[in-house]
């Protein structure tokens, strides 16, 4: 099998680990979709992964809290999520490392790009974690940033829908699916797939976006090798 991407960033959120209960983590889930991975890391692909923590913390929902301190227990969140899925790395056999955005010696490496890309060549899975390690700026930015710093030939976006609509399609059945779309139209169209900075960020280096759903057995897999599945974003 063919991959057409080399090396890719995958943006998973948090709340595809929590599976049917919605927060913290179901093990059998995270698994589930580490085998996934592992399945498209045995094809020859190069990986890293930028993981969300809204399982376990969204603050922006009180505003009353400080933005810059819920911003900061977020990325705590996240560096929960980066760690479970590289021990469902380590079960299925798959060399991985967690990188942090914010130091923290004894559980996790701190970023460097430098050191990324040497785990890279050697085909380890690097887990991102922190987000970018600034308040303000959400994990989708990380995961464009990190695609753009890592040189990702794509970014896939792995969620629970199974692309982009033009309205939300569990609220709406006339909701239209597009197959391909523009960073532009995604902007104007003021689509909710990514904030709008981190598509400008992916337009601006030209890193395609593939939408999919990471429930459905093969769409990863598909995705990877250009097939026709979920929604792709680009120029």
């Amino acid at each position: 099998m063919n991959a057409k991407y080399k090396r890719i960033l995958i943006k998973l959120s948090g709340e595809a680990l929590a599976g049917s209960k919605k927060t913290g983590v179901c093990y059998d889930t995270v698994l589930d979709i580490c085998k996934k991975i592992k399945e498209v890391h045995d094809m020859g692909v190069e990986i890293g992964i930028v993981v969300g923590g809204g399982n376990f913390w969204r603050g922006r929902q009180n505003e009353e809290f400080d933005r810059a301190t819920a911003d900061y227990i977020g990325m705590l969140a996240t560096t929960m999520n980066a760690l479970t899925i590289n021990d469902a790395f380590r079960q299925l056999g798959a060399e991985s490392r967690v990188q942090t955005a914010i130091e923290m010696r004894q559980v996790t490496e701190f970023y460097i790009k430098g050191r990324a890309h040497k785990h890279l060549d050697k085909n380890r899975i690097v887990i991102f974690g922190c987000g970018t390690g600034s308040p303000f700026f959400s994990t989708d930015t990380a995961s464009a940033l990190k695609a753009a710093e890592i040189h990702a030939d794509a970014l896939i976006k792995a969620t629970n829908v199974d692309g982009v609509y033009d309205k939300d399609p569990n609220k709406y059945d006339d909701a239209k699916k597009y197959d391909e779309i523009s960073y532009l139209d995604v902007l104007n169209k003021k689509l909710k797939v990514m904030d709008s900075t981190s598509t400008t960020l992916c337009m601006d280096n030209n890193i395609p976006i593939v939408v999919v759903n990471i429930s459905n057995k093969t769409d990863l897999k598909n995705a990877v090798m250009g097939k026709k599945v979920g929604t792709i974003i680009k120029n």
